[in-house]
């Protein structure tokens, strides 16, 4: 059983020793957020970097970047629940100093093997982070502001996700183009944010009463109703999607770059990452008031012209036009998520709803790993824009599917909140 702090309990216990108030907690809990997830992705403009000096192949980048994706997902089924038994702020304390020892490795050495764990590490801790932070926020919000609507938190938790993860690219850029050891500084700048975020968080008010013994420990349990099946595995695919996009971008938009459109500069690197993240975390920001079936429907159109707008991009080649496909299919990408993620909530019950929004995650992150394997496996026979023209077609049908799923008349959700 959960044991929330109910709003009396919560200001009682932080006079026991100096707490932040809940007002300010949310904001130390969002921004420590956002910098864990601008760290996970602050290395996608250094790889090129590694990959000169190390002389290794792209196909090996492309592991790099799938170790952070399995670290994730891994830490998700095992770890994304244990807050509820241990609190939330223990949970993000020691998630945050781990992302930290991650920091750590990558100043230690640029060997692969010391890379891959590095990635392992920062992704099993945003794994732990992604919901519980989620969470948190959410708490957090409704003591601060008991009669706010409780999307606006869920809004909010979006923009940070979405927004932290395009930060990091930018950031990664900016040093790699400026700064006299790219492979060290950032990391060291990174390293000295997250431990002073970590001791920030510790002063965050709890919002889940930790138990007196916790249960035996089992993985995360993955339920759904029988009657929400078709719109679940529709929002999953969805988000299955949305995702591999975020993880093409993210794993090889360098390589993209450099080889089908001839612009191998660190800093375009880092900005063509980032676009696509920010323009999902704005798109969700501008179209808020837009119900759940008209996300949806919105977020499915935009991806699917960036999705024709970006090969064609390669292959001309256009560098304004893949910037406008990386927008497109950005904006696309945060409308969708979010009204999937929106969706699947309102498909399960109290009891069931965490297990069923794990599992979507799951399906998430899985969209991090397979899709952005196959495209550099692919790389290895077919050029750039050929590899990129396959991952549109194939994201495209996964895309049509899913529509074919989540939107049909039948989907009580989608349909009550039209």
């Amino acid at each position: 059983m959960l044991h929330t702090v109910s709003p009396v309990t919560a200001r009682t216990a932080c006079t026991a020793r100096p707490r932040l108030t809940h007002d300010w907690g949310f904001r130390v809990i969002a921004l420590a957020f956002a910098a864990s997830l601008a760290f996970s992705t602050v290395p996608t403009p250094l790889y090129a970097i590694y990959q000169r000096q190390d002389g290794f192949p792209t196909f090996v980048v492309t592991l790099v970047f799938v170790a952070y994706a399995v670290g994730v997902m891994a830490s998700l089924y095992l770890a994304g629940h244990v807050s509820d038994w241990l609190g939330r702020r223990r949970v993000i304390v020691v998630a945050t100093l781990a992302e930290a020892l991650a920091a750590a490795l990558f100043l230690s050495s640029p060997e692969v093997p010391v890379l891959l764990l590095a990635r392992l590490i920062s992704g099993a801790c945003i794994g732990a982070l992604t919901a519980t932070a989620t969470a948190h926020l959410s708490e957090l919000r409704a003591v601060a502001r008991p009669g706010e609507h409780a999307g606006r938190a869920g809004l909010i938790a979006s923009v940070v996700n979405l927004g932290g993860l395009g930060l990091g690219p930018l950031i990664g850029g900016f040093f790699a183009k400026y700064a006299t050891s790219p492979l060290t500084t950032p990391f060291a700048v990174f390293l000295v944010v997250l431990l002073a975020a970590a001791i920030a968080v510790a002063l965050v008010p709890e919002t889940v009463e930790p138990w007196d013994e916790p249960p035996a420990y089992r993985p995360q349990r993955l339920s759904l109703p029988a009657d929400a099946k078709p719109a679940f595995f529709g929002a999953a695919i969805a988000v299955f999607a949305s995702f591999a996009i975020t993880g093409l971008f993210a794993a090889l938009a360098p390589t993209l770059l450099a080889q089908g459109l001839h612009q191998s500069g660190h800093l375009l690197a880092g900005i063509a990452a980032a676009s696509l993240l920010v323009a999902a975390a704005l798109g969700q920001i501008v179209f808020a008031r837009l119900t759940v079936a008209r996300q949806l429907r919105l977020g499915f159109t935009l991806m699917a012209v960036g999705l024709v707008v970006l090969p064609v991009a390669a292959l001309l080649p256009s560098l304004w036009l893949f910037f406008a496909g990386s927008l497109l299919a950005g904006t696309g990408m945060g409308l969708g998520f979010r009204a999937s993620v929106t969706t699947v909530a309102m498909l399960a019950g109290p009891r069931s709803r965490g297990q069923v929004l794990a599992a979507l995650f799951l399906a998430a992150y899985a969209g991090l790993v397979v899709p952005v394997l196959a495209v550099g496996l692919a790389l290895v026979w077919v050029s750039s824009p050929m590899a990129l023209v396959g991952f549109s077609v194939a994201e495209l049908l996964l895309l049509a599917w899913s529509a074919n799923r989540i939107l049909r008349p039948a989907t009580g959700p989608v349909r009550a909140a039209s």
